[in-house]
């Protein structure tokens, strides 16, 4: 029988079909690092966030059995009813340790923080400065929370301070909005020029920061700490789903600010809290990011490699300073079937269309891990430009 939702997911479906942006999952098997398997292929991976292969690390997958065996599988609960568990508090405590703040809290994922975070802290009669590529979850946040938005152009400090000069007076409360590093471009804001516009506009700062955690900076603390300005931003954003190979996201801030959150973060509120195994694997991984800065040393210098190789090729990667590395193709059917190309070939870089990125600038996206081989990198260098060329 056909449903009515069946026949709009039909009609829905025919015209994403149509505009060649029709996406379907694959289903990837074995442990999650360097390799994996694709049906029957052996796939080498280079679309992970996995960037300091932490998620299957022996260290962070013992504290993750430990943590099922002697806790539990579920904290069964929201933290403000029956969840708020002691390794929730311990993880909280080590991650303001880390950061130098005063408190942290935790989130489902980065999205269900932006989700809460931005209405808890703005709302009608109140404005938010947002930088044009900001990511999904900051714009969907920004709606939801009812403030003016005003959109300046992609890491444009002028363009914001032209903005906070004429729009700020006419605001209760500002917030700006932008991401440390930029998911599909590979660059990082330049947050020690907004962090001082802020300043002098009276406005607060929200940095989600999901790709610096863990990568960037002397100790693993993002691109404020690579800018310089970590102690200046009001809200720093990041996952605990990436480089430190569990799931989940936090926020560092004041312990006013967590005490607002805490009670306001609709999201934080009426969501189970994070499960034990989680919250013990990605305070293990922390304490290797501590211990081991060799991994973002060696990811900083692969991502760099590959960006070398490329552009000897005279293939550009720009604006790219990160372990992301876009690959500007243009086209949605040229991207997906070079995708598929380095596929068959035994290699997997996402190739990425509108919505996720503006129309004519398709591409495929790299993303490089610590552990990659210098071998492995030049081999996905000379497929992508056998591919391209």
């Amino acid at each position: 029988m056909d449903r009515i939702s069946d026949n709009i997911a039909r009609e829905a479906l025919a015209s994403i079909e149509a505009a060649g942006t029709r996406r379907a999952l694959h289903t990837w098997n074995g442990a999650v690092g360097r390799r994996m398997r694709l049906g029957s292929r052996d796939v080498l991976m280079f679309s992970s966030g996995n960037y300091l292969d932490l998620a299957h690390h022996p260290e962070v997958v013992e504290a993750t059995a430990r943590a099922a065996r002697d806790l539990g599988c579920a904290a069964a609960g929201s933290r403000l009813i029956n969840g708020n568990l002691g390794c929730h508090e311990a993880l909280e405590n080590e991650l303001a340790a880390f950061y130098g703040t005063e408190a942290a809290l935790v989130f489902g994922t980065g999205y269900m923080l932006n989700l809460g975070v931005i209405p808890a802290l703005v709302g009608e009669g109140d404005v938010i400065f947002s930088d044009s590529l900001a990511h999904a979850s900051l714009i969907d946040g920004a709606r939801l929370s009812r403030a003016t938005v005003e959109v300046f152009a992609h890491s444009s400090t002028t363009a914001l301070s032209t903005a906070l000069s004429r729009v700020r007076p006419r605001f209760r409360r500002a917030l700006i909005v932008v991401d440390g590093v930029y998911s599909m471009d590979g660059d990082v804001a330049p947050l020690d020029e907004i962090a001082a516009d802020a300043r002098q506009h009276d406005a607060m700062l929200l940095v989600d920061d999901p790709h610096g955690t863990g990568t960037l900076g002397v100790q693993g603390r993002g691109s404020a700490e690579l800018r310089g300005c970590l102690g200046e931003i009001d809200l720093l954003a990041g996952t605990l789903g990436k480089a430190l190979g569990s799931f989940g996201a936090f926020v560092v801030c004041s312990a006013k600010v967590r005490d607002l959150l805490v009670n306001t973060a609709r999201s934080f509120v009426f969501s189970c809290a994070l499960a034990p195994p989680q919250v013990e694997a990605a305070r293990a991984a922390l304490r290797v990011v501590a211990r081991e800065p060799w991994r973002r040393t060696a990811l900083q210098s692969n991502a760099t490699r590959l960006r070398d190789r490329l552009q000897v090729a005279g293939i550009s990667t720009s604006p790219s300073t990160t372990h992301i590395v876009p690959v500007q193709i243009g086209d949605n059917v040229q991207t997906m079937s070079a995708c598929a190309s380095l596929l068959a070939a035994g290699f997997h870089a996402q190739g990425i269309r509108y919505p996720s990125v503006p129309r004519g600038t398709e591409r495929l996206r790299i993303t490089l891990m610590a552990t990659h081989t210098h071998d492995e990198i030049d081999a996905l260098a000379s497929a992508v430009i056998s591919i391209l060329s």
